[in-house]
């Protein structure tokens, strides 16, 4: 009874360190971008260049950011 016992555990450790430390894939129905990531130069939040306000080479999470820091 004490091998049975073992012979379960066992199986089911091997089992929990395969599925463990498996590398995940990632969902098949996301699309993963490449896209560059930026910081805004008043809080220093990072964000996608898309969406990020461009002004010259500098980049804000929002036009207040950007005007914050360059006033007009």
């Amino acid at each position: 009874m004490a091998r049975l016992i073992f012979l379960v555990l066992a199986v089911a450790l091997v089992y929990w360190l395969l599925r463990n430390f498996r590398k995940p894939s990632p969902p098949r129905d996301v699309e993963v971008a490449g896209e560059n990531i930026v910081s805004c130069e008043r809080c220093g939040l990072n964000l996608p260049k898309s969406e990020a306000v461009a002004d010259g080479e500098r980049y804000y999470c929002s036009e207040a950011h950007r005007r914050e820091a360059r006033p007009e």
